[in-house]
């Protein structure tokens, strides 16, 4: 019966239209706020084959979104790290997260860590100041609760993850306001504090940052983990790894990364 229910929880929660049972390593893919799975899932035609590359679809959105939002960033953690810890278990993966999904995927990191000591044997994160940073802080006092529609949307735009013609239609951008904003509450529920003396992780973590987008503290992220630390500036604004050019990029240098990591 458990099986069962894990199962129906892998059915909800990941999307990997390119199975390939036979990989080395897995590739996790968090969404950016407010987004979905069908960018990221779409990877897995671009990786070779030692990489299964899948989504992760959160509670409100797609075929879930008749399902509640997560409340907080510990039950969106729980229920992610229950539905793949046996996945997890059997061989090795990888975290990648834009945005907002960079957030996800260290506090999951984390938790598997702490509770489980299992760790990715890399962290990729693009868009995101490190959770340990001064800069992260300005995020968790954007009054969401009373922001009007309007400026929900302009933050929206002015992300610029979102193409035009989507925000045409009333209810789907109705939905996207909603999403955006239940994800950014989510964010602001998730606190981190690092202590002195312990460094959380050990495995190698890359950040990623469009050109044109704001400057994140990315070097804040080098305290997180005892494993080296890589940074890397690539053409383009906040939702640069959209562009096929840098998604070649992407692909090559996260194949790199996992595959040195000697499996």
């Amino acid at each position: 019966v458990l099986g069962f229910w894990v199962f129906l929880g892998m059915e909800k929660l990941v999307v990997c239209p390119y199975k390939r049972p036979n990989a080395l390593c897995r590739l996790i893919c968090f969404p950016w706020a407010g987004g979905g799975t069908s960018q990221l899932a779409q990877w897995g035609k671009l990786f070779s084959s030692s990489i299964e590359v899948s989504s992760l679809r959160l509670p409100g959105r797609e075929s879930r979104f008749r399902e509640p939002f997560a409340k907080d960033m510990t039950t969106l953690v729980n229920e992610i790290t229950s539905v793949l810890l046996k996945e997890l278990q059997e061989k090795p993966f990888a975290f990648f997260g834009h945005s907002f999904g960079s957030y996800i995927s260290f506090a999951v990191a984390l938790h598997l860590k702490e509770k489980y000591g299992l760790e990715p044997i890399h962290l990729f994160v693009s868009g995101a100041h490190a959770p340990n940073s001064e800069a992260f802080l300005p995020i968790k006092s954007i009054p969401i609760c009373d922001a009007k529609d309007e400026d929900v949307l302009r933050y929206i735009q002015i992300l610029g993850g979102t193409p035009p013609e989507l925000l045409q239609n009333e209810d789907v951008k109705k939905h996207l306001i909603l999403t955006f904003r239940e994800d950014l509450r989510v964010l602001q529920t998730f606190s981190f504090k690092k202590s002195e003396r312990n460094i959380p992780l050990s495995c190698d973590v890359t950040c990623f940052n469009g050109s044109e987008d704001k400057p994140h503290d990315l070097e804040a992220w080098n305290e997180l983990t005892s494993g080296d630390t890589s940074f890397y500036k690539i053409p383009g604004g906040h939702f640069y790894l959209l562009e096929p050019s840098n998604e070649i990029f992407l692909t090559k240098h996260i194949t790199r990364c996992i595959e040195n990591a000697g499996l």
